[in-house]
């Protein structure tokens, strides 16, 4: 499987994983899905960009790390679209630091979360999360990073 990339920096920031890897990631996350090759874009933004959108799409008036927003295609057409992951890169550093963790291992994990989420998977209730979950360590355990669920 391979993923086209639409990369997207709408900010500033010097943190920025390189599309290689970013393309590394995405076709981690979409190995062995059984789907044929999938777009993705993926926004890199700043606070006020993810703020406002994760207002307006989801009523939280403050910034996130990830947000996903799955493609659905009109009636009687298909399209290897999956979607597109609005990722903030404030955010993104802020919580590698508070956590402890490799900067990068935590842009890897945000990158698998939101394809994930543009999958169908969600972590609303209990037994969702911890499908999720798992799913998401195993994912990152053949990128050779360790599980981000882990106190650090």
């Amino acid at each position: 499987m391979i993923t086209l990339l639409d990369l997207q920096v709408a900010c500033q920031s010097e943190h920025i994983p390189t599309a290689t890897n970013i393309q590394l990631w995405l076709d981690a996350a979409l190995s062995n899905r059984g789907m044929a090759d999938q777009e993705i874009t993926v926004r890199l933004v700043d606070i006020t960009e993810s703020q406002a959108l994760n207002h307006q799409y989801r009523g939280k008036d403050q910034a996130t790390n990830v947000l996903s927003f799955p493609f659905e295609a009109p009636p009687g057409m298909t399209m290897n679209l999956l979607g597109d992951l609005v990722i903030c890169t404030d955010v993104i550093q802020q919580e590698a630091t508070e956590q402890h963790k490799p900067l990068m291992h935590h842009w890897a994990h945000m990158l698998v979360h939101g394809t994930l989420h543009l999958l169908g998977y969600d972590h609303i209730d209990d037994n969702e999360a911890q499908d999720m979950e798992e799913l998401e360590i195993e994912i990152l355990r053949n990128l050779s990073i360790d599980d981000p669920y882990q106190d650090h």
